[in-house]
């Protein structure tokens, strides 16, 4: 076998890890929690339906890919939970050395593409990358949303930190996030969501 070609398996056997990083979102129908790998897949096809509601023009297999390899750092930084304040503070350098292992299993143009990607999600400022933001802010609001909240109450979220959160889906989509606000504000009135 050809060293390029094992290094393109070799990550591949490597991302299957994903699918042990368990999430705090639950599936829908009060299921099991859910893995990044599932929460990456349902991102990227949420994407590809949802593409009309970007509020700018978006390369729509860009998006999709930023979806797909957003997590792949949790293999080795763990999932961090979005409102849990101590483990985002160490959320960076964590993710950040587990970018550069992790990718570097690929040959060195394809680490390349694949970090550029990723750091486009993480800086939030081209629209690909922002609608791709907007997905992984909807996807579990809808997830807990289908679910009564029990995530929302198990972890005593408050509407605050929820609308925090949810706040930069309108750099992605505005119609998107006025559906958000719907389902933020049904939650308040259940008491799912502290006020």
């Amino acid at each position: 076998m050809d060293e390029r070609i094992k290094k393109q398996l070799d990550f591949a056997l490597e991302i299957d890890k994903e699918k042990n990083i368990f999430r705090q979102t639950h599936l829908s129908g009060h299921g099991r929690n859910e893995n990044d790998a599932e929460h990456a897949w349902h991102m990227a096809l949420m994407a590809y339906l949802l593409k009309e509601y970007s509020n700018e023009e978006i390369d729509i297999a860009k998006v999709m890919i930023m979806c797909l390899i957003h997590d792949i750092v949790e293999i080795d930084a763990g999932d961090t939970y979005a409102y849990d304040e101590e483990g985002l503070k160490t959320q960076k350098a964590r993710e950040d050395a587990a970018k550069e292992r992790i990718f570097s299993i690929l040959p060195e143009d394809q680490k390349k593409e694949l970090v550029a990607i990723f750091d486009e999600f993480e800086e939030y400022s081209t629209p690909e990358a922002k609608f791709a933001r907007a997905m992984d802010n909807l996807q579990p609001l809808m997830l807990n949303h289908s679910n009564d909240g029990a995530d929302w109450r198990a972890h005593k979220v408050s509407a605050e930190k929820v609308y925090g959160r949810q706040s930069k889906t309108q750099l992605g989509s505005e119609k998107l996030f006025e559906v958000t606000d719907e389902i933020i504000k049904e939650n308040i009135k259940k008491g799912n969501i502290s006020e």
